[in-house]
This record gives structure tokens, C-alpha cells and sequence, in this order.
């Protein structure tokens, strides 16, 4: 699915289920980058164990189990959104049952849970174009093992893919 397909079809329909002041340019273009930072190519599972089976994040957000999945339910901020967007979607809203729908079934609730994770940070989502505080909140939010376990020249890539990245969300959604 290409960049503009998500933009237009699961994450359009994601936050039709959100209330209204979720949805904004800027928190398209982060999403998009986001996303494009995780799963480039669409890549459902992280690590795959084994020819059916996930490693431990899923999704074209790559969200973990104990991580995004319980951080969303559990946040006062959005867990009341969560019950929602599951209820919509026909997910049990538990964390099992949201990790169990996440590789491949349900792009529209990744994308809902993407948005509500960003919606608990207390920080303003980064104005358009505000490309390095867009990669700190992206950094704070998803804590990127990659990144966090990096050597400098690795991080150096990650940050220079990221400026990539949100060029290009901003080319979709601009």
C-alpha cells in the first residue's frame, strides 16, 4: 500500500473515529513519517519468529504488546477513544485482542492507536514542517530500539531517514 493509499483509505477512516480536533495536517504528516520510520515496506511484523508467526511489534506502526497497545488502553487520555475505535471496529478491547488484530486484519486501528499514542504525549504536536522537533516527539513517543541501542553513526542514518520520511508525508498531505 503506498503512502498516499494509507493516507486516504485506513488512516482517513481511523480518524473519522477520533474526535475532530485530532484530525490536522500535522498529525497526518507525523503519522505518515512515522509510519514510514517503522514499517517502510508495509511490514506487518517485526522480526518474524517463524512463516505466520510475529515478533514482538506488529502492525504498519510496529506496536508492542506491553508497549503502544497497553500504553493507549491504560492512558487516561485516550483509553476512553480505544473503547471506541474497538467497539467500531469489532476488536475485543483488550490488550491481547487488540495485539491479535493488529498484523495485517485492521490498518484502520493502527492507525487509531498511532494517533491516541501521540494524543497522550502532553507536548503539542509539532507544527508542519517543524522537521527536528517532529523527530523528538517521534523519539519520546516511540522510544525506537534501534535508535535507543545505536551506535552514533546508526542514530545518524535513523535521523537522516527521518528527514526523508517527512518530506515525503508532507509531499502526500501537502
Amino acid at each position: 500500500m503506498t503512502l498516499r493509499e494509507i493516507r486516504n483509505g485506513p488512516l482517513a477512516e481511523a480518524l473519522l473515529l477520533l474526535p475532530a480536533k485530532m484530525t490536522k495536517p500535522a498529525a497526518e504528516i507525523q503519522l505518515l513519517a512515522t509510519h514510514l520510520q517503522e514499517a517502510p515496506n508495509g511490514e506487518q511484523c517485526q522480526l518474524p519468529v517463524r512463516p505466520g508467526k510475529c515478533g514482538p511489534a506488529r502492525g504498519i506502526f510496529q506496536f508492542e504488546l506491553g508497549g503502544g497497545v497497553a500504553g493507549v488502553l491504560r492512558h487516561r487520555s485516550s483509553r476512553q477513544h480505544v473503547l471506541e475505535v474497538c467497539a467500531a471496529l469489532g476488536v475485543p478491547p483488550t490488550e491481547q485482542g487488540i495485539f491479535d488484530a493488529l498484523p495485517g486484519t485492521v490498518d484502520v486501528l493502527d492507525c487509531a492507536l498511532a494517533r491516541l499514542l501521540y494524543w497522550t504525549d502532553p507536548n503539542p504536536l509539532p507544527d508542519v514542517g517543524a522537521v527536528e522537533t517532529a523527530w523528538r516527539y517521534y523519539l519520546r513517543n516511540w522510544r525506537p530500539g534501534a535508535y535507543a541501542n545505536g551506535t552514533a553513526q546508526e542514530r545518524a542514518k535513523l535521523r537522516q531517514k527521518w528527514s526523508v520520511n517527512y518530506a515525503h508525508a508532507m509531499d502526500v498531505v501537502l
